[in-house]
């Protein structure tokens, strides 16, 4: 039976993470006892001290030496957070002395990808020295990273959550989407055109219950139209666009920021076709109540006078 909480938290020692990565790395007790350097049995006891701790054994041992089974895996995943979350700490605590704001961590769904980084390039110009960690991933992916604490703010939805009122939104952005393909689609050379039209091509789309599938699926709905059948259903933009480049045939929608900013390059083009539905706002997102750093609040200044030139 697993430990109780306090119990975990009274007895594991830092010491003891940093053994428990080095085993993982190294494979082999011996070998792990030098990478921490500390002697052969005291690596033993160490370790046989960790498993009381949790209550479990987090190895199997064979001839080869030690193999971490599932427990041992997940206890190692968080031992290598705890000590990165320890050196993104320290970084901080270095910028802040040396006034250079120190560490930022920033998630963003696809379509803020543009303002974001015009934002942060403003930013960097003003904080050189800043150590920044930026995140793409889906609204409901960030926000959980948010209230796990692992990001400052996020870029984000809000509505995702079954928990919307647990964060803050410090500013709104309105989202434009816009049909688009590659650059020899054969749809491309008409002047005007229909959801109809496109029906008969195959499309790129977001997963389920996604805002931007949401309304890619009430707009054929909107047209009396049957939704797409075998998609292909992704939420990386890089993917996206390696998809729309490889097949000439394939369709998709994507925030129109990301749209004009890959079509500068000859990735894609986008089609003639005005989407009557309109997109939910995003924001940046922190967890209700939170205190910013002081990198976080210079970062959601520059959001803030995007939104004003927006």
């Amino acid at each position: 039976m697993i430990a109780a909480l306090p119990s975990i938290v009274s007895r594991l020692r830092l010491k003891q993470l940093r053994l428990l990565i080095a085993l993982d790395e190294q494979g082999s007790l011996h070998r792990a006892a030098e990478q921490v350097f500390i002697s052969q049995p005291g690596a033993t006891k160490s370790l046989h001290e960790i498993e009381n701790t949790f209550g479990a054994e987090l190895f199997t041992r064979n001839s080869q030496g030690l193999v971490p089974n599932d427990l041992g895996r997940c206890v190692i995943r968080y031992a290598r957070l705890i000590h990165s979350d320890l050196a993104h700490l320290r970084e901080e605590m270095v910028g802040i002395l040396q006034g250079q704001g120190g560490r930022l961590s920033v998630g963003t769904i696809m379509g803020a990808v543009p303002m974001l980084m015009r934002a942060l390039g403003r930013l960097r110009r003003k904080q050189p020295e800043l150590s920044v960690e930026i995140v793409e991933d889906t609204s409901a992916r960030l926000l959980g990273l948010v209230e796990q604490g692992r990001l400052d703010l996020a870029i984000c939805r809000t509505s995702v959550s079954q928990r919307p009122d647990a964060y803050d939104a410090l500013t709104l952005h309105p989202e434009q989407l816009t049909i688009v393909a590659h650059p020899d689609h054969p749809a491309g050379r008409a002047g005007m055109l229909s959801l109809a039209d496109l029906s008969i091509y195959r499309w790129v789309v977001y997963p389920a219950n996604m805002p931007m599938r949401l309304l890619l699926e009430r707009e054929f709905s909107q047209c009396a139209l049957e939704f797409p059948r075998y998609p292909v259903e992704t939420a990386s933009t890089f993917t996206m666009l390696s998809l729309l480049q490889e097949d000439p045939e394939l369709v998709a929608v994507m925030p129109l920021a990301v749209a004009e900013f890959s079509e500068k390059f000859g990735i894609i083009r986008r089609l003639p076709l005005k989407l009557q539905s309109r997109s939910e706002p995003y924001g940046a997102v922190a967890r209700r109540g939170s205190r910013l750093s002081a990198a976080a609040l210079l970062l959601l200044e520059e959001l803030q006078t995007e939104q004003l030139s927006a």
